[in-house]
C-alpha cells in the first residue's frame, strides 16, 4: 500500500456560464491517478446518478450525451486499489446511490444506506468545448503533465525508478519508460497509446514475470543491495529502499546472467530490525562488502579491515530464470 499520498486533491469548482449551459458535460482528470467517477445530476430536487466513468490522467471524457441542463452536479471518485488509499478526499455532505459496474439510477436517493456513497458538489466550469468538471491535485498539472505524472506514478509502483513524480520528462523518466517497454517487448510508441494506463496498472498489480525485482511483503521498509559482475569483478551497489507492499527493479548494467542480492529490514530511523538478537535480513552464502549510506564498491575483499561491512549475499541465476522476483517475507 502506498504510505504517503499527495493531499489537497480537489474537485475544481467554478460557476457555470450561460454560454456552456447547452453543451455536453466533460470530466477532465488533471491528477496523476486513474480515476473512476460516479456523477450525480440534480434537477428540480431530483438527483440522478450514473457511472462509472474511467478517466486516465491527462484525459478529458464526455460523460453526458446531449445538453447539460442540471441545476447542480456532484461527483464521487475512487481509484484502483494498486494506488493504496484513495488520494481524493470525499469531503462532501451528500449521499447518493451507486452500483457496481455501469449504472444509471433515476432516483439517486431511493436505495438502502449501504448502497450509498458520499458525493461532493462540483459545478462545471466553462471551457472551449462546453462545461467541464476538472479533477486536480496540488501540483496543478496541465493535461500533458498529468499524463506523464500518472505514468511516473504507476512505473514507481511497478518497481521502475521514475521518481520524482513531477510530470517532467527527464532522462530518468525516459529510461524507466524504455526499460518497462523493453521488459514487456512493447513498441516504442506504446507509451502514447490510449491503453497504456491499463498496461501499467496490470504491471503494477502483477510485478512479477519481467526482469529482476525485489518485492517487500513485510510491514517494514527494506534496504536492499545488489552485486553484478563487470570486467571480471563483482561490483556491489546500494542501498535501494523497498517500501512495505511495494516492488523495486534495480537498474542492471548490460545483460547479466548472474547477480547477488542482500537486504535487511529497518525501522523508521534506519536501524536494523532484529528478531531474537539477529537482524531480519535476506541473503545467502556469498560474502561481499557494503557500507552505511549509498555505495558502489568494486573491491569485496577484507571488508572489515577497510572499514566496510560484510554481508552474505544470495546468488541469483538470471541465465536460468531471467524473470526473477525476490520477495521479502517475515518468518
Amino acid at each position: 500500500m502506498i504510505r504517503s499520498l499527495i493531499t489537497g486533491l480537489v474537485a475544481a469548482v467554478a460557476v457555470c456560464t450561460a454560454t456552456a449551459a447547452r453543451a455536453e458535460l466533460t470530466l477532465c482528470n488533471r491528477t496523476s491517478y486513474r480515476m473512476d467517477v460516479a456523477l450525480g445530476l440534480e434537477k428540480r430536487a431530483n438527483v440522478e446518478t450514473r457511472g462509472w466513468f474511467t478517466v486516465d490522467p491527462g484525459q478529458c471524457k464526455q460523460v453526458i450525451d446531449g445538453a447539460y441542463d442540471a441545476d447542480m452536479s456532484y461527483i464521487h471518485v475512487r481509484t484502483p486499489k494498486v494506488y493504496g488509499s484513495a488520494p481524493l478526499p470525499q469531503n462532501g455532505n451528500s449521499d447518493f446511490c451507486v452500483r457496481d459496474g455501469n449504472f444509471q439510477i433515476s432516483d439517486g436517493r431511493g436505495c438502502p444506506i449501504n448502497q450509498q456513497v458520499r458525493f461532493s458538489a462540483a459545478r462545471p466550469s466553462d471551457s472551449p468545448k462546453g462545461p467541464a468538471i476538472n479533477l486536480a491535485e496540488e501540483a496543478d498539472y496541465d493535461d500533458d503533465q498529468a499524463r506523464l505524472a500518472g505514468i511516473q506514478r504507476l512505473l514507481v509502483i511497478a518497481g521502475y525508478d521514475a521518481n520524482p513524480i513531477d510530470g517532467v520528462q527527464g532522462a530518468k523518466t525516459q529510461g524507466a519508460i524504455a526499460r518497462f517497454l523493453a521488459d514487456r517487448k512493447l513498441p516504442a510508441d506504446a507509451a502514447s497509446g490510449a491503453d497504456f494506463f491499463t498496461t501499467l496498472i496490470n504491471a503494477a498489480q502483477n510485478p512479477e514475470g519481467h526482469g529482476f525485482a525485489w518485492c517487500n511483503d513485510t510491514t517494514y521498509p527494506v534496504m536492499a543491495a545488489i552485486g553484478t559482475t563487470e570486467a571480471g569483478a563483482i561490483i556491489t551497489r546500494g542501498w535501494y529502499r523497498v517500501e512495505a507492499g511495494q516492488c523495486v527493479r534495480p537498474e542492471l548494467r548490460g545483460d547479466p546472467k548472474k547477480l547477488y542480492s542482500y537486504a535487511e529490514a529497518v525501522d523508521d530511523g534506519g536501524r536494523a530490525i532484529k528478531r531474537g538478537g539477529t537482524a531480519l535480513a535476506w541473503g545467502g552464502t556469498v560474502p561481499l562488502c557494503t557500507r552505511d549510506g549509498r555505495f558502489e564498491l568494486s573491491d569485496n575483499k577484507d571488508c572489515a579491515a577497510r572499514g566496510l561491512n560484510a554481508a552474505n549475499f544470495a546468488e541469483v541465476d538470471l541465465g536460468r530464470e531471467p524473470a526473477t522476483t525476490i520477495r521479502f517475507k517475515e518468518p
